[in-house]
């Protein structure tokens, strides 16, 4: 019997990933609802929103009726009532997250501006959506939806202000509310004065919900207003703002100065000393709005990148085809550009980015779908305890942190070795389960932000510039030059990047985030033992250094005795949570894998193996990035605040050999002071160099771990040269499927 030596043959990426992988993915293989609204959103974005951008309909600031004509188009698709419950219009039952989130990305694959437009709507209602009264939810929501003989209401929200207002700081308000009249026995009426600066769907908005602050001793703190066309008073739409980016989508500065009901305070009222008070203030609405919206912003940056795979790769293979010195058949005609290994690697790290990005977005809005319910099951266990109010709730859920801390460590345990009846008391207690899911979702929601937004940003400078000229000027295939600009504005708006990671530099040291994410170390290291490949071991070991990193950080201090973790030292805290988001995604990435893995055979008919081994080795070398990127922040905080030792000091002096001293050693054991550290000449002088090396005792651990973590960085590169491999084989159609 003979035994073969040699290695298992290897399958390479047969054709770009479809739509029957991305729905495995990303976990909507059994939706066939969403799997429709894909496919209707898609013939949207490569039909008459590609049209309109082919045709320059982004040259313009003004909302033009080419632009409108895309609102129906949208009500046609059904992406303007995804949003509504089937009561309210709209035809997908339970949370909405995913939905919206994969409408973002289909129409960002074209053009961010198309998806920030149909978004927008989606955004005016929201406030109503999460914090409205069952009236104005009944009242709103159905006006929004598309009917027969009958225009839906569009809504925008109104929160940023001209600076130094809103758009400085979301605390301050420049916008009022006042009480123009208070009937004896009657409803308020309400005098409401905004200016609103960068606007969307400004242009056409029949309601706008504006966040307003009291400018009346007989009103308390600030709240949300909705504001209709019709109000007496001006409803100004205002002019086009001049913005670079985004055309497709309306935006203006509105003046807003109208009467209204105080019914129409977002949440309701109650009137306490002949006060009244909104039951919301407008920072606890737009927290509950933003942590979901955030999220479809980050996947409009991860839709350019995966978009801009294809063109690219057409563009390298077609760059000296027609020329009469580069004959059909020869490598130069055949591969092209990508005969470059740069080429290759360089567009192998743009696809890795793109597919970590998407596993991030993706997850943190399933994470959203599961919270929702819970989130609901919670408030009513908690009114039914006489538990109300957001302080209240907020002590209560505190009190029961310590059980849900619990719950995560028995999950982690082995299940013969837990107590069976305690887990299961916990894993149904729907505030146990809110506080768990709740502590992930104020991670991942910023996590998706920043990190796909701010990296992915960079990456499509990679990508145009893999481009040449043609990536910068307008008929660039795939819009990839707009992409680039577009990209800036998404890793800005809704929070720029500064208020992302100073909510993660706060939620990430959450001890039931800590739980979860020790959990998820342990969680790579199995994938690893079976799946080498993955990277999951080149994470597991820069999750560990990460975490070693800030539970170091809680106590250290600098040179001058400052504690180095604390909420003004963004020179700690940002970079921390900067490096948290690379292992964020890329831990995605690995579970979406291995998800495909499992669940790919039977639903995936052509060139599975090749698809999934070429995935495996993106998330390898997007795990090598992740580790790298960790080890350099984690290596310069806790080496940077140290003071670098110089001959001044005694104590590093006392540690250097006299010269004389070691010639008598060398003199009993030759070759010795090859073994020796600094040494001082007879008077006192030292070798001419920076000054002593640095000794750093007590980090002896993190310095184990770094090194462990440069081992594990072990076939990242082969890894990479597998994938670009696969680039040069992979087919790709023709053309371009859009415009169509």
């Amino acid at each position: 019997m003979s035994a073969s030596t040699s290695a298992p043959r290897r399958e390479h990426l047969q054709t770009l990933p479809g739509d029957d992988v991305r729905q495995v993915l990303w976990r909507f293989e059994d939706r066939y609802d969403l799997q429709m609204l894909v496919q209707s959103t898609r013939a949207v974005a490569r039909g008459p929103v590609a049209r309109l951008v082919a045709q320059g309909g982004r040259h313009t600031h003004d909302w033009t009726p080419e632009k409108h004509a895309l609102l129906e188009e949208f009500d046609a698709a059904g992406i303007t009532a995804a949003y509504l419950d089937p009561e309210e219009g709209g035809f997908l039952e339970g949370p909405k997250n995913l939905a919206l989130a994969l409408i973002a990305f289909e129409l960002a694959w074209v053009d961010a501006g198309a998806a920030t437009c149909s978004l927008a709507t989606h955004l005016g209602l929201a406030p109503i959506h999460e914090r409205g009264t069952p009236e104005q939810r009944r009242h709103y929501m159905s006006l929004a939806a598309p009917a027969p003989g009958r225009q839906p209401r569009r809504a925008a929200f109104a929160l940023t202000e001209p600076i130094p207002y809103v758009g400085v700081e979301t605390g301050l308000l420049g916008g009022k509310v006042r009480i123009a009249e208070w009937p004896e026995g009657g409803e308020p009426i309400l005098e409401v004065n905004k200016r609103g600066r960068f606007i969307t769907n400004m242009a056409f908005a029949n309601f706008v919900t504006a966040a307003v602050d009291s400018a009346d001793p007989r009103i308390k703190g600030s709240c949300m207003v909705i504001l209709e066309e019709d109000d007496p008073g001006i409803f100004d739409r205002g002019t086009p703002t001049r913005k670079l980016v985004h055309q497709l989508s309306a935006t203006n500065d509105p003046v807003l100065q109208l009467r209204v009901p105080a019914s129409r305070i977002v949440g309701g009222y109650t009137v306490q000393d002949g006060v009244i008070v909104p039951n919301y203030d407008h920072s606890a609405i737009i927290e509950a709005v933003f942590r979901r919206t955030r999220v479809t912003v980050g996947l409009m940056t991860s839709a350019k990148l995966l978009s801009a795979i294809e063109p690219l790769i057409r563009y390298h293979r077609d760059r000296f085809r027609g020329a009469e010195a580069v004959p059909p058949g020869s490598p130069r005609y055949e591969l092209g550009l990508q005969q470059k290994e740069d080429v290759t690697h360089r567009l192998v790290d743009i696809w890795a980015a793109g597919e970590a990005s998407a596993s991030l977005g993706f997850a943190a809005a399933r994470l959203f779908d599961e919270l929702d319910p819970v989130e609901r099951e919670k408030d009513r266990v908690l009114a039914e305890q006489g538990v109300r109010g957001g302080l209240a709730v907020h002590k209560a859920m505190r009190k029961r942190q310590h059980e849900a801390i619990e719950f995560i460590e028995m999950q982690g345990h082995n299940q013969a070795l837990r107590n069976e009846e305690r887990y299961r008391q916990l894993a149904s207690d729907p505030v146990i389960r809110y506080i768990v899911l709740d502590a992930q979702a104020n991670v991942l929601c910023p996590a998706t932000k920043l990190w796909n937004t701010g990296h992915g940003s960079v990456m499509m400078r990679e990508a145009v510039s893999l481009m040449g000229g043609y990536g910068i000027t307008e008929d660039c295939p795939g819009f990839l030059g707009y992409k680039w600009m577009d990209s800036q504005l998404e890793a800005t708006y809704e929070g720029p990047e500064a208020v992302q990671r100073r909510q993660l530099s706060v939620t990430m040291t959450n001890e039931v985030f800590l739980a979860q994410f020790r959990n998820w170390i342990h969680e790579m290291r199995q994938i690893a033992s079976v799946e080498p490949g993955t990277g999951a071991c080149t994470l597991a070991s820069a999750m560990h250094l990460w975490l070693w990193t800030l539970e170091h950080l809680q106590h250290a201090r600098d040179a001058q005795g400052q504690k180095l973790y604390q909420a003004s030292r963004h020179g700690v805290t940002f970079p921390m949570a900067d490096a948290l988001c690379w292992l964020l995604a890329s831990r995605c990435q690995i579970l979406d894998v291995e998800h495909l893995r499992r669940e790919g055979p039977g639903r995936i008919q052509q060139g599975f193996e090749g698809t999934v081994q070429f995935l495996t080795d993106l998330c390898h070398v997007q795990a090598a990035r992740a580790a790298g990127e960790v080890a350099r922040i984690c290596s310069e905080i806790v080496y940077g605040y140290l003071r670098h030792p110089s001959w001044d000091d005694s104590p590093q002096c006392s540690t250097c050999f006299a010269e004389l001293e070691l010639r008598q050693i060398e003199s009993v054991v030759p070759g010795a002071s090859g073994f020796t550290g600094d040494i001082y000449r007879e008077d006192g002088s030292h070798d001419t160099k920076a000054g002593p090396c640095v000794r750093a005792p007590g980090l002896n651990d993190f310095a184990r771990l770094r090194a462990k973590l440069d081992g594990c960085l072990a076939g990242a590169l082969l890894a990479k040269d597998r994938a670009a491999e696969s680039v040069q084989k992979v087919m790709i159609p023709a053309a371009l499927d859009y415009p169509q």
